[in-house]
């Protein structure tokens, strides 16, 4: 598995407890990279680095999901795809050196591993309208 969908595997893990468990994702991250065997992954920065910016751009990255997401609320999404597409969208609008491609086709690849049957393809919809909105 590349370094990069490594980091994204592991900031899904963070968010998904921290949804879960309705705690703040940082002090899961804390807890997280405590339990982490010692050395530390070299993708460990970029998922820190995920998991920090969903968190402090939260409100904007679930308003963008909720007003594209045809059909579907936020809440009522499962809770995997609801993280992927949280870490994806922040790439899309934050990390300029992640092509809106790969920052798609990765969320949709860790959809196929973790989610539904139905949700990589759920899941390219959302992110490709709003890397079009993110585009203009």
């Amino acid at each position: 598995m590349p370094a990069r969908r490594k980091a994204r595997k592991r900031a899904l893990d963070v968010l998904y407890e921290a949804d879960l468990r309705d705690l703040p994702p940082s002090e899961v991250l804390r807890t997280y990279v405590d339990r982490i065997e010692k050395p530390r992954p070299d993708h460990m920065d970029y998922a820190e680095s995920l998991v920090e910016g969903v968190a402090k751009n939260l409100d904007r990255i679930d308003e963008l999901i909720a007003s594209y997401a045809e059909g579907w609320t936020i809440d009522r999404m499962p809770v995997v795809d609801r993280n992927l597409a949280r870490i994806a969208v922040y790439e899309l609008l934050y990390v300029p050196e992640i092509d809106d491609p790969v920052a798609i086709t990765e969320a949709v690849e860790l959809a196929k591993q973790m989610s539904t049957d139905d949700s990589p393809r759920f899941l390219n919809g959302i992110l490709g309208r709003i890397a079009e909105f993110a585009t203009r």
